[in-house]
């Protein structure tokens, strides 16, 4: 199975991403953790995605707060399908996170989540293996399946 890239631009992003983190182990997709700063270590995030695909990832999810240039600059530099995770920062409650990472140039897609919606991002990295895996799409069905059931179970 392909592995997904949980990428946070500052160790202070971790609370925000331990969601998805937990929802890729629950999932059992095969996982790692980085911390690369688009600003303070591009040619880190540069050598990160563009060897992604050889090293065996199929997703890159990338946590980034304020200018959240992560998810941008890793998407320049791989085919791979990148997922924005923008993280709530003190200034705009996170909207200037939003907007950085879903105002991307035609031909560089960065798929975007709600600010700090980590769990989302980490299901949107589950669909998007889930194309290869066919057991990894039985999981997600049941993940729906078990949605749809605590709806309807709830009692007015």
């Amino acid at each position: 199975m392909l592995k997904a890239a949980v990428i946070m631009g500052s160790k202070s992003d971790l609370e925000t991403v331990k969601p998805a983190i937990d929802a890729l182990e629950r999932f059992g997709v095969p996982h790692t953790v980085h911390v690369i700063s688009a600003h303070r270590t591009p040619d880190l995030a540069a050598q990160f995605a563009r060897s992604a695909k050889a090293e065996g990832y199929g997703v890159l999810i990338c946590a980034a707060g304020k200018a959240a240039h992560l998810g941008g600059v890793m998407a320049a530099y791989t085919t791979l399908p990148v997922i924005g995770l923008p993280i709530k920062s003190s200034l705009m409650d996170g909207l200037d996170s939003l907007l950085s990472i879903v105002q991307m140039p035609t031909g560089v897609p960065v798929a975007t989540v709600a600010v700090n919606g980590s769990e989302n991002a980490a299901i949107l990295a589950v669909q998007i293996l889930a194309l290869s895996e066919p057991a990894l799409a039985d999981k997600l069905a049941e993940h729906k399946k078990a949605l749809a059931d605590a709806i309807i179970a709830v009692e007015l």
